[in-house]
């Protein structure tokens, strides 16, 4: 059971009572399907799309800080860089087809469902408008107007992305349901627009739903799940992820005990708005080759990246592996498998396998590999995303804020 305390989880609404769940209640599944477009039918990275994907999460961590700022009044420890002087890259986001983990919400009275990305590292809860007319043809359309429980909170949002798109809309708050818990007065964005990064082409999901801490809502509102804690719907303050070829799911209220093997090993929160953790360090073939890192956990993002000066020291370590410009690398393919890769956390080294590390082929016929740790300009911390998050199970621990990784059944 919840404890029947308060706890802080928000900035702007600093306090809120954790309501005791219904006797009963248990912790609930959504499966989750995999989408990936970066590498081709030939086994071929798609090289533009990779790197437009790594100016994408970079400028989403960008927005999470100024976010951060408007809601706490102070600016994040970590944010080195506006968004505003930020280099964009060419056409970023445009056509970005990073790994996307989807599933199913419902919205509004009476429900509608829509698919959405489930997405750690942002906050805000987003579908396209009933009054969208850029960029939402194909996607099933949010009606506020239509719902008994919508409300229209007179405010606008707009989020901007690399390119000078922005997804904008208006500000409402309705019911959502997910796997059968349902949050009340829930903040939904409402799109009128979307960025050329949510066409249907490039971005099969209605919206997003983000799953980090309120302090990073644009809105300046409680994610989905924290609202679901708020008012007593989840058996536990927790929620659990799988990401895998098979078997992928979010687990609401707790864990899925039958997704992992042994005990947790727990890493505290170090900065609330982020699922920002210690990284104790980066290891190849058993060696710590960088040390005394900051993580940001991300299943909205594909690769592990890090700073320039660290990643570099990452495959310097890696004999016949390449720079390829854009914040990517290359190791010959024919070394991978015998790679030990690792991360550690909270005094563990957790494999990175040759499977998730290795995205494909440079190109056609080539001996080199492209390697699924890249760096992006602007940050001194490491985005830890798909190529490491399918080797683990994942427990997100909103009440005691903070991350457990354990190894998969």
């Amino acid at each position: 059971m919840l404890p029947q305390s308060l706890f802080a989880l928000v900035v702007l609404i600093p306090l809120f009572v954790v309501a005791s769940p219904t006797p009963g209640e248990a912790g609930v599944k959504v499966p989750l399907t995999k989408r990936s477009k970066i590498v081709d039918g030939q086994g071929i990275v798609q090289l533009d799309r990779l790197r437009n994907h790594l100016v994408k999460t970079s400028n989403k961590i960008h927005r999470g800080f100024r976010a951060f700022e408007k809601n706490t009044g102070s600016s994040h420890p970590n944010d080195l860089k506006k968004l505003s002087g930020r280099a964009t890259g060419a056409d970023a986001l445009t056509d970005d087809q990073g790994e996307l983990w989807q599933g199913s919400i419902s919205v509004g009275t009476p429900a509608v469902t829509f698919t959405v990305d489930f997405d750690t590292g942002s906050s805000d809860l987003f579908l396209p408008g009933s009054n969208c007319r850029v960029n939402c043809q194909g996607h099933k359309l949010y009606n506020p107007a239509a719902s008994t429980t919508a409300r229209d909170l007179g405010r606008t949002f707009s989020l901007a992305f690399g390119d000078g798109s922005t997804v904008q809309g208006e500000q409402f708050s309705d019911t959502v349901a997910i796997a059968g818990l349902t949050a009340t007065t829930q903040a939904v964005g409402s799109a009128s627009q979307y960025s050329t990064g949510f066409a249907l082409s490039e971005f099969p999901p209605d919206g997003l739903m983000g799953m980090a801490f309120p302090q990073i809502s644009d809105f300046g509102a409680n994610p989905v799940v924290q609202t679901l804690i708020a008012q007593g719907k989840t058996t536990a303050p927790e929620f659990g992820v799988k990401l895998s070829t098979s078997g992928s799911e979010l687990f609401l209220g707790g864990v899925d005990t039958g997704k992992f093997t042994g005990a947790f090993t727990q890493n505290s929160v170090t900065q609330v708005g982020f699922w920002q953790i210690a990284l104790g360090s980066v290891n190849v073939n058993g060696r710590a080759v960088v040390s005394g890192l900051s993580a940001i956990v991300d299943t909205g993002t594909t690769l592990v990246l890090g700073d320039p000066q660290t990643v570099s020291k990452f495959y310097a370590a890696i004999p016949g592996s390449a720079d390829i410009g854009g914040g990517l690398f290359t190791v010959p393919c024919n070394s991978i498998s015998g790679l030990n890769l690792s991360l550690t956390f909270g005094g563990k080294a957790f494999t990175i396998s040759p499977d998730t590390f290795n995205l494909g082929l440079e190109s056609a016929g080539s001996s080199q590999c492209v390697g699924g740790i890249g760096s992006t300009t602007g940050i001194n911390f490491w985005v830890v995303g798909d190529v490491f998050l399918q080797n683990v199970y994942t427990s997100f621990d909103v009440g005691n804020r903070r991350v457990g990784f354990a190894n998969l059944a």
